[in-house]
């Protein structure tokens, strides 16, 4: 599957949480959190949806798309990794 749809639901969900934090430290714009409310909440349930729904994910990455905010980058990370259960162990003793 291709990674490109969350990896601009990650990024759009934590520019969206950016937005509104800011927002919310300045001006507390009625019209801004109103916006960007929804489009935040959008963005994260997208990144939970489309984590859950790969294959190549496992069980912490998952866990770790559900993050708010920088989950979907986090999970993006992992799923951009080898797999570690793919290679060797260096505590292994080799003879």
């Amino acid at each position: 599957m291709n990674l490109r749809h969350l990896r601009i639901a990650a990024q759009g969900e934590l520019i969206s949480l950016i937005i509104l934090l800011t927002n919310l430290a300045t001006v507390h714009l009625k019209s801004v959190s109103s916006l960007m409310g929804p489009t935040h909440g959008c963005a994260y349930l997208f990144v939970v949806v489309a984590t859950w729904r790969l294959k190549q994910a496992t069980t912490v990455t998952k866990a770790t798309a559900v993050i708010p905010g920088i989950g979907g980058l986090l999970a993006l990370r992992r799923l951009d990794r080898p797999h570690v259960a793919d290679q060797p162990s260096e505590d292994v003793i080799r003879p």
